[in-house]
């Protein structure tokens, strides 16, 4: 196989859409590239995690479900069967990923995550290595997530009109399990207010996205890779603290974005920006109001009832599914009719 030919193919392909699978696999180790390459196009479109661990089998998580990839290149449900990660196929694919320069991406290392074109991102555990007060780096990669953006544009089209609250939103926490779809439903609602919605007579006004873990605008070199409306800017890379009063110092956003709540000074974050009369739509991990009010640093958010809609979401038909939408003083639905 020319591999070199492939991966200049796919990098001319589009990031996005039903190409992202073969985008990324671009920057997987040649050894393991004609598997992926070859697998079916239905399976390809719906792949969320390329899974790589040393001295364990390759791993798609598709969906719900868990697929392998055995040594003829056929898909099966038996992990025994599957093709086998060593440590060649890890070092060789961080080396790709950071384009044979770990330097360039020292700064992610960090993290535990490296961004490529399109939002995509590769998630990597091994040995932390700590400076006197916090991690360094990382090295002795021993695992690779290669984590597949998702951008679905349009999912919060009909919640819309439960979050606007004259030519302003409500204050708007989003809570989720994990991988429900709450950055993506997240990203969508941003796109919206930053646009403006035409038939609900919704002017777009301007939002401020603190994106801590690059996940929402999915930023790389600068430039957001997702859809998030016109009248945004990001801050990248940024704890939500110091993002949120930056923002509202320099950017003077109507509204200010940002993922997973839970540290101890996001309340404190939360009341600067209630104070400029920002307003705030955040997500939150958790099962159900119930679970949320017993974590420490959310705790004190709920209580205090800062936020004004509550949405509930989880997989029960399908990830992103909208379980209910609550009025966050009350703890009532307002949902009239189906979602």
């Amino acid at each position: 196989m020319d591999y070199g030919r492939n991966v200049d193919r796919l990098r001319k392909t589009s990031v996005f859409g039903q190409n992202a699978f073969d985008y990324v696999i671009g920057f997987i180790d040649p050894d393991l590239f004609g598997y992926l390459n070859d697998i079916p196009r239905e399976i390809k479109k719906n792949v969320e995690e390329i899974r790589l661990r040393i001295n364990r089998p390759l791993l798609l998580n598709v969906g719900k479900r868990e697929m392998f990839i055995d040594i003829y290149g056929n898909i099966s449900s038996e992990p025994y069967k599957s093709i086998i990660i060593n440590k060649k196929n890890i070092e060789k694919t961080f080396q790709i990923a950071s384009n044979y320069s770990v330097y360039a991406v020292e700064d992610d290392i960090k993290k535990g995550f490296i961004t490529i074109k399109g939002g995509h991102r590769i998630g990597l555990t091994g040995k932390a290595v700590y400076n006197s007060n916090d991690i360094e780096t990382i090295k002795d990669i021993s695992s690779l997530n290669m984590r597949i953006a998702k951008e679905k544009t349009g999912v919060s089209n009909k919640i819309m009109p439960y979050i606007i609250h004259g030519e302003t939103v409500y204050h708007t926490l989003i809570v989720s399990p994990p991988q429900c779809g709450k950055t993506t439903l997240l990203r969508d609602i941003i796109r919206n207010i930053s646009n403006g919605i035409k038939k609900i007579n919704f002017r777009g006004i301007k939002v401020g996205i603190v994106d801590e873990r690059s996940e929402i605008a999915g930023v790389f070199n600068g430039a957001p890779q997702m859809d998030i409306g016109l009248r945004t800017d990001v801050l990248d890379a940024c704890k939500k603290y110091d993002g949120i009063i930056s923002l509202i110092r320099s950017m003077a956003p109507m509204v200010i974005a940002t993922d997973e709540l839970g540290e101890k000074r996001d309340a404190e974050a939360l009341k600067e920006a209630l104070r400029a009369g920002v307003k705030v739509i955040a997500t939150v991990h958790g099962e159900g109001i119930e679970d949320i009010k017993n974590k420490p640093h959310v705790k004190e958010i709920m209580e205090r009832n800062l936020f004004e809609r509550i949405i509930l979401l989880d997989n029960s038909k399908g990830v992103g599914t909208i379980r209910d939408i609550l009025d966050g003083s009350k703890f009532k639905s307002v949902i009239h009719g189906e979602i």
